[in-house]
């Protein structure tokens, strides 16, 4: 990832803040999620779209993807 910085009022930091934990994310996520809805998708990768939006609380999700993704065999 990239890291940069932007200056928000406190009135739109306060807002932000306060959403982000209504939603149980970091106000990173939450800002994020905020630009994919706005900002056009390559339409070369359709499936970039739901790139970070499935959170599975495993910290191994990556190892068994196709479980987080389809579900558990079995």
């Amino acid at each position: 990832m990239i890291r940069t910085q932007i200056s928000l009022t406190e009135d739109e930091y306060s807002s932000a803040k306060g959403e982000a934990e209504r939603l149980g994310i970091s106000l990173a996520e939450l800002l994020r999620r905020s630009l994919r809805a706005i900002v056009p998708v390559d339409v070369s990768k359709p499936w970039m779209r739901y790139a970070g939006m499935i959170e599975s609380g495993d910290s191994q999700s990556s190892q068994h993807i196709d479980d987080v993704i389809y579900g558990q065999k079995g």
